[in-house]
């Protein structure tokens, strides 16, 4: 089974993520969504979040070399250090936000300047917070090899994101494949595709 197959299918399994085409959830941008991801909800689960972390190990491989992996507050923290202590390489990681007092640090843990970083997200939907987080890292003196994810949602609007930050980006698994997996499962309806499809086109654009 595909890697991306075996992601949807345990994160649907444990539900980080789910799906309500009939009564569809309220994202804190107030869109209405057939889909909701948390995959926080993967470090509570050992085997799952282990084979999350072997997943990154595999796909982070195809960036080539880096000295550092920066994970994004706050739901890609816990997975970019899963990643980095895989793979035994220094951990940093970027807030949303610089911190109100202290040194008032954008960037948690040691940056040099010169050092290649990958980037860790949990999720992309639009794409603005990993970003965001690529430009603090390049403006640290970093150079940005790209962002890894767990999941995606398959915005187009997330490409031109990148492609305008001129980032490369991967993710273990994305949209398609879980909507496959959820109707192979009998999650959801082949009639709740249609829902499903036109959420992503509508509110990805």
């Amino acid at each position: 089974m595909a890697l991306s197959t075996e992601i949807a299918k345990r994160l649907l399994q444990i539900k980080a993520i789910k799906l309500s085409p009939q009564n569809p959830f309220t994202w804190a941008s107030g869109i209405k969504s057939p889909i909701y991801c948390d995959n926080r909800i993967v470090l509570t689960y050992p085997e799952v979040r282990n084979f999350v972390r072997d997943g990154l190990v595999k796909k982070a491989a195809q960036f080539g070399n880096y000295d550092l992996v920066a994970g994004v507050a706050t739901a890609g923290i816990a997975h970019g250090a899963l990643l980095a202590d895989a793979t035994n390489m220094p951990f940093i990681y970027v807030r949303s936000k610089a911190k109100g007092h202290g040194r008032q640090n954008l960037i948690e843990g040691e940056v040099k300047g010169g050092e290649k970083v990958l980037v860790v997200e949990d999720l992309i939907s639009t794409g603005g917070s990993s970003v965001k987080a690529v430009e603090a890292v390049r403006e640290a003196g970093c150079e940005v090899v790209g962002v890894l994810a767990i999941f995606t949602y398959g915005f187009a609007k997330a490409k031109k994101t990148f492609e305008a930050a001129g980032c490369e980006y991967d993710t273990l698994s994305d949209y398609e494949t879980l909507l496959q997996e959820a109707v192979k499962s009998g999650y959801v309806s082949e009639s709740d595709l249609q829902v499903l499809n036109d959420f992503r086109t509508n509110v990805g654009k």
